[in-house]
């Protein structure tokens, strides 16, 4: 078990130092009135408690403490997935695309690590369904629950629709991280049944990447176009087929992270929060329902 808080651990350590001395007082209060209020108080402690546990990060594996060094290195790789209604279309492999699209990802994520990882989602409009982190442990159930949109009707498809939003995250990016190269993989079917206008990618900021094609009809030129504006290569995939070589990384630098970079480590904050979010319900629920009590009394006191 190892700790990456945060905040700094004297921060931290006074905040505990408050949290306890309010909650004390909070203690005498409930003292008296009641065995609810004494479990009331108790989950409610323990709920902070949790909150500050999570803000010091628990986790597995290596911190490394070299924290300038870790904005130099390290590739950030934006995934542009198209979860339209085409991608349900069950014709890889005797399966749908987008179960094809899961395992590039999933491929993608194994073949470089130590990377940051984002996932750009569009269909007529573009979502951000998982922000630039390396924390490939939560990212992978993220992956997993992609499917196509429920309500996104194939006629309505842009196929850069997520053009804007991928050009900002490039920019912030490359304030964050300036040394570091920016790599987009597009996963889509080319909106080949789409009767909507087209937009276009306008970025200059690509280092790498490539654009996965699951379409062997009308969308195939609009995915040619697409690795076009992105200055990527154009790869038609096929069921089962490995990745490409232009998605591998260059030799001898899979296995091992730049220096400065912090070895692949599972985080259990979320776990804390969590469970401390479902604390905090639970209290606001019951709060509100002894409001509503103290006021019903009040109107039949008063006359």
């Amino acid at each position: 078990m190892t700790f990456d808080p945060a905040l700094p651990p004297l921060i931290l350590g006074v905040v505990a130092v408050v949290l306890v001395g309010v909650r004390l007082i909070a203690l005498r209060l409930a003292v008296g009135t009641g065995r609810g209020a004494f479990l009331r108080w108790g989950a409610t402690t323990l709920a902070l408690l949790l909150v500050l546990l999570a803000a010091a990060r628990p986790g597995s594996g290596t911190v490394h403490d070299e924290r300038p060094a870790k904005t130099a290195a390290g590739e950030n790789i934006y995934f542009v997935v198209d979860r339209s209604a085409d991608s349900a279309i069950a014709d890889f492999g005797g399966t749908t695309r987008m179960s094809g699209m899961r395992d590039d990802i999933e491929a993608v994520i194994h073949a470089h690590p130590g990377a940051r990882f984002a996932v750009i989602a569009f269909a007529s409009r573009p979502a951000v369904d998982w922000p630039l982190s390396e924390d490939t442990w939560s990212l992978r159930p993220v992956i997993e629950a992609l499917n196509p949109y429920p309500d996104a009707p194939a006629d309505q498809v842009n196929a850069a629709a997520a053009a804007n939003v991928l050009r900002y995250q490039l920019i912030a990016a490359g304030q964050q991280y300036p040394h570091s190269e920016n790599l987009v993989y597009y996963l889509g079917s080319g909106a080949g049944r789409s009767t909507a206008p087209q937009g276009a990618f306008d970025t200059d900021a690509v280092d790498g990447g490539a654009v996965f094609g699951y379409d062997k009809g009308p969308g195939d030129a609009t995915l040619r176009s697409v690795a076009n504006q992105l200055g990527v290569p154009f790869v038609a995939r096929e069921p089962g087929e490995a990745l490409p070589r232009a998605a591998q990384p260059a030799p001898g630098t899979a296995d091992q992270p730049a220096a400065g970079t912090a070895n692949q480590r599972d985080e259990f904050y979320w776990y804390l929060a969590i469970l401390a979010s479902a604390l905090l319900l639970a209290e606001i629920y019951l709060s509100a329902r002894d409001l509503r009590r103290a006021r019903s009394t009040r109107r039949e006191v008063l006359p």
